[in-house]
């Protein structure tokens, strides 16, 4: 399908104004005890919500955010018309963490699986918890998710049957409706998975097979496969099927990839683990996010008449980056670049879905990214020698994978035309693990579970109100920090080698200094960039900070 092919069309509905008597006279009666807001009582029903959620997408990538050799006037017109948040977090600078996060309000590290996950992991949600689509459907919402999940399928200790029923997943954790890019669109299998089979897998083709190295960790590929001579050059062969992989062909790819990214090639660009098979169900990578679009357009359209919620879990711009050709070149900052240009149009064409559909002033739209970016993540794809000096972290250092700022500081948008007041800024700190709360307090639902990380910040977030959350934790593969005020506390531990690996290969705005094993505290107010380390002289309050992590990784 082409990205050309989607239009706009859609008619007007009309409300039901029996029903809205009925909540506008209640909400009055409420207004004369003091339990509903004027505010409130201007919009009583739930609006649609819709959270896009974008992938390596980091505080200095948006052009509203600073960014001045890409322009992003689709994520620019959302920021124009609602907050958009200088203080906002994701809780990790990892994948899997901050979608887990998001969608249970608990902080990732509290779940020893909650790592970056391969295909052949199982659901690390508990069926039956609380999480946000579960606690919307409690409040009426149809719930959907469109994109990425890397949350894992199936159950222990059970290999997943890609041929058959794949279970649990998205529906048995509260979605109604689930069109999913199983992991990340750099590992196999590259196939979509709708409800609980493999999107358009044909009976007549071979059976889909997938396979991972028992090690899947960067340290142990580049060990086991990157150390060969010419003598005795290792090259591993497929572990299922004989398909062409980056290691057996390098002839055969786009461009070329490290160890652990040299598993089977699909559309020219090896993956990580290996497959065979379900040729019928591959996915197009130029294809992806026009796909997306059509499965959004569709969603919204069918549901404009009732409350819904759309989780649109976008992969630009994780690596491999192949944007559709439309877009290939035309950011001036390579690939990466083109790729955010990309997620910019699937952002204008959201909106503009609701706006044909006379649903704009009724959703409340939420944009952020799960982690901050980097330009090397396995693949020589000129990312780093074509960013012409595009800084995707802006005024802050590091990016993902790393405990810095710019691997958890997220650009975070919200907008609700007619509620939040337009072009506004906020420097109120919130994470994205108070989403949970936040709307269940906007949708009037009682949250059951008591261990939650999650903290209702909704007044934050609809812009009545700076004053958000008094500290968050930041996880990432340096271990946990403490943001509470100026204040920034990093943990004493080890600390990923081959993360700084990735982001200092050559010289680029993501450099910056591995971190040693040692604690550190930052005053952030002084020193956005965390270049000077003031634990020695603050020890009163390292050992505040300190303590006050350690309750929090003990509590629940």
């Amino acid at each position: 399908m082409n990205l050309s092919s989607f239009g706009n069309n859609g008619t007007s509905k009309e409300g039901n104004w029996s029903g809205l008597i009925q909540v506008s006279f209640f909400c009055f009666f409420l207004m004369l005890i003091g339990g509903c807001s004027e505010k409130a009582s201007t919009n009583p029903q739930k609006p649609n919500i819709i959270i896009i959620y974008a992938d390596d997408v980091g505080y200095g990538d948006l052009s509203s955010y600073g960014a001045t050799e890409i322009e992003t006037p689709n994520l620019d017109r959302l920021a124009a018309g609602g907050i958009r948040f200088t203080n906002a977090y994701a809780t990790s600078a990892m994948c899997t963490p901050s979608r887990y996060s998001l969608l249970t309000g608990k902080y990732a590290f509290r779940h020893e699986s909650a790592g970056i996950l391969s295909a052949e992991d199982p659901l690390i949600i508990e069926p039956g918890s609380t999480t946000l689509p579960q606690m919307l459907e409690e409040a009426g919402y149809i719930t959907s998710i469109i994109g990425k999940w890397h949350l894992g399928l199936g159950e222990k200790k059970e290999p997943i049957n890609w041929n058959g029923e794949i279970k649990a997943g998205p529906l048995e954790v509260g979605f109604d409706q689930s069109f999913i890019l199983p992991v990340t669109n750099d590992r196999i299998p590259t196939v979509f998975v709708e409800g609980h089979h493999v999107y358009q897998l044909s009976e007549e083709d071979e059976p889909l097979r997938v396979k991972y190295p028992e090690e899947g960790d960067h340290q142990y590929q580049e060990q086991q496969f990157g150390q060969g001579d010419a003598s005795s050059p290792q090259v591993p062969q497929p572990l299922v099927g004989n398909l062409p992989s980056g290691h057996t062909h390098p002839e055969k790819l786009r461009y070329p990839a490290d160890a652990q990214h040299s598993g089977t090639i699909v559309n020219g660009v090896s993956r990580i683990g290996y497959m065979s098979g379900g040729h019928s169900a591959w996915w197009d990578d130029e294809q992806m996010a026009a796909t997306f679009v059509e499965k959004s357009e569709s969603f919204i359209q069918e549901n404009s008449e009732n409350p819904f919620f759309l989780y649109l879990s976008l992969p630009e711009n994780h690596v491999p980056r192949i944007p559709n050709s439309r877009f290939q070149d035309s950011s001036g900052t390579g690939l990466r670049g083109d790729a955010i240009l990309e997620l910019d149009w699937v952002v204008g064409e959201i909106l503009n879905t609701l706006e044909s559909n006379t649903l704009r002033d009724k959703s409340l739209v939420i944009f952020s990214s799960d982690n901050g970016p980097v330009f090397f993540d396995g693949y020589e794809d000129g990312a780093l020698q074509k960013h012409n000096g595009h800084d995707p972290s802006g005024i802050y250092s590091g990016g993902k994978y790393t405990a810095y700022e710019g691997g958890t500081r997220m650009p975070t948008i919200v907008s609700w035309p007619g509620q939040i007041e337009a072009g506004t800024e906020s420097d109120a700190l919130i994470s994205q693990v108070d989403l949970l709360a936040s709307l269940a307090a906007l949708v009037d639902v009682k949250l059951h579970d008591g261990n939650l990380d999650s903290k209702n910040v909704l007044d934050v977030l609809m812009g009545e109100s700076e004053i958000g959350r008094d500290h968050l934790v930041q996880q990432s593969s340096d271990g946990l920090a403490l943001k509470k005020g100026p204040w920034k506390y990093i943990e004493a531990g080890s600390r990923s080698g081959w993360a700084y690996n990735r982001h200092n290969i050559s010289e680029t705005p993501l450099n910056t200094d591995p971190l040693e094993d040692h604690e550190y505290l930052f005053n952030l107010e002084e020193d956005p960039e965390e270049s000077k380390n003031v634990a020695s002289k603050f020890p009163e309050k390292v050992k505040e900070m300190r303590s006050l992590l350690e309750e929090i990784k003990q509590a629940k």
